[in-house]
C-alpha cells in the first residue's frame, strides 16, 4: 500500500503533530519473519477496507511497530485486526488520550444499560486498553507505573459499570430495593474490595483480579432477600468480567480472598467477615489486607468496613507469633526453588558472567514465584509493612514501589537495598509483562528453549538471550541475598522432631525411601509432607491434629505404599486435608476406622476425578461415612434413606436459604455415596440412576413448595391456577449419572377469566398472571442454581421448553399445546418422549386437573401429525444425527455419547420410533422401556429391541464408568491417558480381561448400533 503522488509528505507532517503523543522510539525486531509476512497479509486489506490513510502503514515508525507486533505477539496483532480502526485512532491520538477516551465510555454507560451491550462495551475497552498499554510499555512511552495503573483503572470502571447495571437490574425486576435508582450504588448494602495487584493498582498484562464481596442486607428492606441478591448478584458479577465471547473477555476472576472461602457464599455480610478477621484471621489475610481498596459499589460501606478491621491488620505491637509467622510464609516461597541446582543467592560470580550459563539457569524459571522473583520483592515490602506499620502509618502504601520508598525514608531498609529491589522490580515486572503479551496467557515463566529464550530477548530490546541473562540474573540474585538477608530463618526445634518420622528434617526424603516409598517420588512426597509440620494448613493449627497426624503417619504411608501411585495418593490426601477447617474431626474419624483410610486410598488411586471431587467438596465426606457403616449392609436398602431425609428438612418448615442450605450437605454425600458404590461394584448402573434421579425429584418437589410459600405471602395466589415441573433429558429418563443436569420444562395453567393474582392481605401486590408465574419460575431456578463454595445444588439447562433459549422460563399449558401442535421441529417432539411430570404447585383442586391436563397435552404433542408421516420423522432424525456429527464430532472413540453408533443414535432410535408409532401405548420415558414397548407394538422386531437394550445398558454403564475415572472429559486413549490402577479398575467395572478386549467390544457394539440406525432410521450420510 503506497500513498499517492504528494500524499507522503503530508502524511509525515501529520504524524510529526502527534509525536507528543507517540515519540519515535526504536521498536524491538521481530522474531519470526514468517509471522510478519502473514500479519501483514491480514492486516493491509483490512486496513484499506475501512478507508483509512493509505500512507501510514508504510511511515518507518509505524511499519517498524507492526512488524515488532507481528512478528512478536499474535495476541496483539489480532487485537490490531479486529479493529484496524481503533489502532488508527491510536496512533492518531496517543496513548494517553485513547486509553482515556476508552474509559471514559465505559464509565459513561449508564446502569440501565441492556447486559448485551454492556458486555460488548467492556471488551472493546479491554481489548482497546491492552491493546494500548501493551504498545505504550514496547515502545517505552509509559513508564511501569503508567502501565500497571491503566490496566487496573480499567478493572475499576468495568467492576464499577457492572455492579452499577446488576444492582439496577434486580430493582427494576423487582428483587431488591434501591434507595435511588438512577444512582444505583448510593447507600446500597453491596461493596466490591480490590485485593492483590488491583488493590495496589498493579496488575500486570494478563492478570486476574482478586475481590472480596461483601454486603450489609439491613439497608435493605427486605433484608433476606437482599441477601439471597447479593450472593446471586456476586455470581453473575464473576460471569460479566470472566465469560468469554466473540468480544473476548474482560478479566478473570478469583473470589478465593474471601473469609474462609471453602465454607462461605461468594458473597460475604459485613459482620461475619469482621468477626472472622477479629477471631480466626491470619497473618498471610493481613497481608491481603494490606492492599485491599473499595472500588465497586458502595465505596463508602467498604470504607467503613476496612476502618473495622485496622486493628486485625496494622497491630501496634511486634508479637512473636507474627515473626513466626514470617518464617513459615519465607519457608513457602523458598518451595518454588527447583531441586537438583546452585541456589540464587549462592550463585558464583562465573555464572553470572557466563551468558550461556546463565541463561541455561534461567530456561523456565517462575519470575514471579522463583528466586529473586516478583513475589519474594513484594514479601520483603509487604512483609516489612506488616511489622512496623501498626506504629508507623506512614508505611502503609499499598504499592511495592511506593512501600519501598516509604521503607527507605523511615530507616527501616537501607536505601541501596531499596534501590536494588525498586529496579529488579521493574525488570521483573517488564519480563512478567512480554511473556504475557504473546498470547494473553496468565504464564510467570521463562522459555524453556534457548531458542524461545532468544526470542523472549529479542522482544524485550536485547540483542540476544545471553545478553538478557547478562542483564537479568544479577539483579535477580542481588534481590535474593537480600530477601535471605531480611528473613533467613533460625534454627529451632519443631513438636515432630521427637516423632519417629520428622516432617522438619532435611533427610525427610531418605527416611521415606528407608519406609519403602518409591525413590524416584521421595523428594515430591517430602515437600508435600512439609506443609504438614508448621501451621500452614488450617487443618494442623492445633497441637491435637499434629499429635493425631503423627500418629497416623506410619497407617498412612504403608496404605499409599500398598497402591499403584502412592505419590498421587499422596497429593490427594494432602489435598483434602488442606480443604479441612479442622483436621482434628478428620483425623480422629481415620484413627478410629483404619479400613475407612483403606478406602480412602483406594479411591485416591483409582479415580483422580473422585479423589479431586472429595478435596473440592468436603461435605462429601458425610457420603463417604455413609458408604462406610454400610459395608455389610444390603446396599439395596440404602437407597430410600436420602430422598425420605430431604422430606424431613422440608418438614420442619425452614426459610428457603435456610433449606438450600441443609440440603447441599445431604445430596453432595448421595452423590458421593453413590459414585463410590458404583465403582466398588455394589450397584449396577441402573440402581445408581434410578437413585440419583429419585434424589434429584425429592429435592426439585421440596424446594418448589417452598419457594411456592414464600412467593404466595409476597404476591397472593392465581385462583384456580397452578404451575408444573417437568423433567427431560436423563432426569426425565431416569437415567442421571455423575455431572447430568436437569432438563427442566415449567407450564402453568389457570383460568381464561382470571387475570391478576389475588394478594394475600389488602396491603399486598398483585401481579399478572403470566409474570407471577414467571417470577415463581424464577425463584424456583434460582433456589437450584444458588452456588457456594461448592457451586450449584443443580446445574439446569431449560433450552427444550418452547421456543428454546429465547422463550419465557415458564410457559402458559394453552401455548405448550398449541406450539406443539403448530410449530414444533422434529427434534423437540424427540426430546419430549423422555418428558416426565415431577412436582406441581397451586391450589389443591388444581393440582390434580394440572397433571391430568398435562399428560393429556403431551400426549397429543407426541402423538403422529398428518405434517410428519413417519418417513418426514425417520429423515428429520437422520438428517439431526448428521448435523451433530458434523457440528459437535466425538474426542475420540471413548466419546460415548457422541461417537458413531454410540448412545445418542440409540435414543434417537428410541425417541424417533416412538414418534412414528403415535400411541402411548409404545411411549416410555425411560429408553429400555420404551423399546420394550416399541416391541410389544411390533414397531420393531423383539430381536433389534433386545439389541438395543443391550447396547443402552452397556454405553450407560461405560459412560458412567468413564466419568467417575476421568471427569465429563473422555479419554482420547484410556491404554495411554490412565494410570494403572484407574485402567484395572475401568476393565473390572465393564468385566473384562483388558483394555483391548474392551476397544473391541466398543467397536463391534458400535458397528452394531449404527446398522441399526441406518435401518430403522435412515444413512447419516448428507443426502439423506
Amino acid at each position: 500500500m503506497r500513498p499517492k503522488d504528494g500524499e507522503t509528505s503530508a502524511h509525515t507532517a501529520r504524524l510529526r503533530r502527534h509525536q507528543p503523543h507517540w515519540p519515535q522510539a526504536r521498536w524491538p525486531s521481530p522474531t519470526d519473519a514468517t509471522a510478519v509476512r502473514n500479519f501483514l497479509d491480514d492486516f493491509l486489506p483490512r486496513w484499506q477496507e475501512a478507508g483509512l490513510d493509505p500512507a501510514l502503514p508504510d511511515h518507518p515508525d509505524v511499519a517498524a511497530l507492526l512488524a515488532c507486533v507481528g512478528g512478536n505477539s499474535p495476541y496483539l496483532a489480532d487485537l490490531i485486526l479486529r479493529a484496524p480502526t481503533d489502532f488508527a485512532t491510536l496512533l492518531r491520538e496517543g496513548p494517553d488520550a485513547f486509553a482515556e477516551a476508552t474509559l471514559a465510555a465505559v464509565e459513561a454507560l449508564p446502569p440501565t444499560v441492556d447486559r448485551d451491550s454492556l458486555c460488548a462495551a467492556m471488551r472493546h475497552a479491554k481489548s482497546r486498553v491492552a491493546l494500548t498499554c501493551a504498545l505504550a510499555d514496547i515502545g517505552r512511552f509509559w513508564p511501569l507505573e503508567t502501565v500497571t495503573q491503566t490496566l487496573s483503572r480499567l478493572a475499576e470502571v468495568t467492576l464499577d459499570a457492572a455492579v452499577r447495571h446488576l444492582l439496577r437490574a434486580a430493582h427494576d425486576a423487582g428483587r431488591l430495593s434501591l434507595r435511588d435508582p438512577g444512582r444505583p450504588t448510593w447507600k446500597s448494602g453491596y461493596v466490591v474490595l480490590a485485593m492483590g495487584k488491583l488493590g495496589a493498582r498493579e496488575l500486570n498484562f494478563s492478570s486476574d483480579i482478586d475481590l472480596v464481596v461483601l454486603f450489609d442486607a439491613e439497608l435493605h428492606d427486605d433484608p433476606d432477600t437482599a441477601r439471597q441478591m447479593f450472593i446471586r448478584l456476586t455470581g453473575d458479577l464473576v460471569r460479566l468480567m470472566e465469560t468469554h465471547d466473540a468480544n473476548g473477555y474482560v478479566f478473570r476472576t478469583d473470589l478465593r480472598l474471601r473469609p474462609d472461602p471453602s465454607a462461605t457464599p461468594l458473597a460475604v455480610s459485613l459482620p461475619a467477615a469482621i468477626a472472622y478477621y477479629e477471631s480466626l484471621g491470619q497473618t498471610w489475610e493481613r497481608a491481603a489486607m494490606t492492599k485491599a481498596r473499595p472500588v465497586a459499589g458502595n465505596l463508602t460501606l467498604g470504607r467503613e468496613f476496612l476502618r473495622a478491621i485496622h486493628p486485625f491488620i496494622w497491630r501496634r505491637h511486634l508479637d512473636f507469633a507474627l515473626i513466626d509467622d514470617i518464617h513459615a510464609m519465607k519457608a513457602k516461597i523458598d518451595r518454588h526453588r527447583k531441586p537438583g541446582r546452585t541456589g540464587l543467592a549462592a550463585m558464583p560470580d562465573t555464572t553470572l558472567l557466563d551468558p550461556d550459563a546463565g541463561m541455561e539457569w534461567l530456561l523456565g524459571h517462575n519470575v514471579k514465584l522463583g528466586e529473586g522473583g516478583i513475589r519474594e520483592i513484594e514479601f520483603v515490602a509487604q512483609a516489612m509493612q506488616l511489622v512496623w506499620g501498626g506504629r508507623t502509618p506512614s508505611l502503609r502504601d499499598r504499592t511495592t514501589l511506593g512501600a519501598l520508598r516509604t521503607l527507605t525514608r523511615s530507616g527501616h531498609m537501607p536505601r541501596e537495598d531499596a534501590q536494588v529491589l525498586a529496579r529488579a522490580y521493574r525488570l521483573l515486572r517488564e519480563v512478567e509483562h512480554r511473556v504475557q503479551m504473546r498470547a494473553d496467557q496468565q504464564t510467570h515463566d521463562l522459555p524453556t528453549t534457548v531458542e524461545r529464550f532468544d526470542a523472549l530477548a529479542i522482544f524485550l530490546g536485547y540483542a540476544s538471550g545471553g545478553d538478557f541473562a547478562l542483564d537479568l540474573l544479577p539483579q535477580m540474585r542481588a534481590a535474593r541475598r537480600i530477601f535471605e538477608h531480611h528473613f533467613s530463618s533460625p534454627t529451632r526445634a519443631t513438636a515432630a522432631e521427637e516423632a519417629d518420622l520428622d516432617l522438619g528434617a532435611d533427610d525427610l526424603p531418605a527416611r521415606l525411601g528407608e519406609l519403602g516409598f518409591p525413590d524416584t517420588d521421595c523428594v515430591a512426597a517430602a515437600s508435600i509432607m512439609e506443609h504438614w509440620a508448621g501451621n500452614s494448613r488450617r487443618a494442623l493449627r492445633s497441637e491435637r491434629a499434629h499429635a493425631l497426624l503423627r500418629g497416623l503417619l506410619p497407617a498412612l504411608l504403608k496404605s499409599f505404599m500398598a497402591r499403584r501411585d502412592p505419590l498421587a495418593c499422596l497429593r490427594h490426601f494432602d489435598t483434602l486435608l488442606s480443604r479441612q477447617r479442622a483436621g482434628v474431626q478428620l483425623l480422629s474419624l481415620l484413627e478410629r476406622n483404619p479400613s475407612l483410610l483403606e478406602r480412602i486410598a483406594a479411591i485416591f488411586d483409582a479415580s483422580p476425578f473422585l479423589a479431586s471431587h472429595l478435596a473440592d467438596t468436603p461435605s462429601a465426606l458425610e457420603g463417604l461415612l455413609e458408604v462406610q457403616e454400610e459395608e455389610d449392609e444390603d446396599i439395596s436398602s440404602a437407597p430410600a434413606l436420602a430422598p425420605r431425609q430431604v422430606q424431613l428438612l422440608a418438614d420442619e418448615k425452614p426459610d428457603l436459604e435456610t433449606l438450600v442450605m441443609r440440603l447441599r450437605p445431604v445430596v453432595r454425600a448421595e452423590e458421593f455415596r453413590l459414585s463410590v458404590a458404583r465403582l466398588e461394584g455394589r450397584v449396577d448402573e441402573d440402581t445408581a440412576a434410578h437413585d440419583r434421579t429419585a434424589m434429584a425429584d425429592a429435592v426439585m418437589s421440596v424446594l418448589l413448595d417452598c419457594v411456592f410459600e414464600t412467593h404466595r405471602t409476597r404476591y397472593g395466589h392465581v385462583k384456580g391456577g397452578g404451575m408444573a415441573v417437568a423433567a427431560l433429558g436423563k432426569a426425565g429418563s431416569r437415567e442421571m449419572m455423575a455431572g447430568s443436569d436437569l432438563d427442566l420444562m415449567l407450564v402453568f395453567d389457570h383460568p381464561e377469566d382470571v387475570m391478576q393474582s389475588t394478594p394475600a392481605q389488602e396491603s399486598g401486590k398483585s401481579l399478572s398472571v403470566s409474570q407471577y408465574y414467571l417470577r415463581l419460575s424464577h425463584a424456583f431456578i434460582a433456589a437450584l442454581t444458588a452456588p457456594d463454595a461448592e457451586g450449584p445444588l443443580y446445574p439446569v439447562d431449560m433450552r427444550l421448553r418452547p421456543s428454546g433459549a429465547a422463550g419465557p422460563v415458564a410457559v402458559p399449558l394453552s401455548a405448550f399445546r398449541r406450539y406443539h401442535a403448530e410449530d414444533s421441529w422434529t427434534w423437540e417432539r424427540m426430546a419430549l418422549t423422555r418428558a416426565r411430570f415431577i412436582t406441581q404447585v397451586g391450589e389443591r383442586g388444581t393440582r390434580t386437573r394440572l397433571k391430568k391436563t398435562w399428560l393429556t397435552d403431551l400426549d397429543a404433542a407426541l402423538a403422529l401429525r398428518s405434517d410428519s408421516p413417519p418417513e418426514k420423522l425417520r429423515a428429520d432424525a437422520a438428517a439431526m444425527r448428521h448435523r451433530l456429527a458434523r457440528d459437535l464430532p466425538p474426542s475420540s472413540p471413548w466419546d460415548i455419547k457422541r461417537r458413531e453408533g454410540g448412545l445418542m443414535e440409540v435414543e434417537f432410535i428410541a425417541q424417533t420410533l416412538q414418534l412414528v408409532a403415535g400411541t402411548a401405548k409404545a411411549r416410555s420415558p425411560v429408553t429400555a422401556q420404551a423399546f420394550h414397548l416399541l416391541a410389544r407394538e411390533k414397531v420393531i422386531s423383539r430381536d433389534d429391541a433386545q439389541v438395543l437394550i443391550t447396547a443402552d445398558e452397556y454405553w450407560r454403564s461405560l459412560q458412567s464408568v468413564l466419568r467417575l475415572l476421568c471427569g465429563p472429559t473422555p479419554p482420547t486413549d484410556p491404554a495411554q491417558d490412565l494410570p494403572p490402577a484407574t485402567l484395572d479398575l475401568l476393565c473390572r467395572s465393564m468385566n473384562v480381561s483388558g483394555i483391548d478386549v474392551l476397544a473391541t467390544d466398543v467397536t463391534q457394539l458400535a458397528e452394531t448400533v449404527r446398522v441399526l440406525f441406518v435401518r430403522l432410521i435412515g444413512s447419516v450420510e448428507p443426502d439423506s
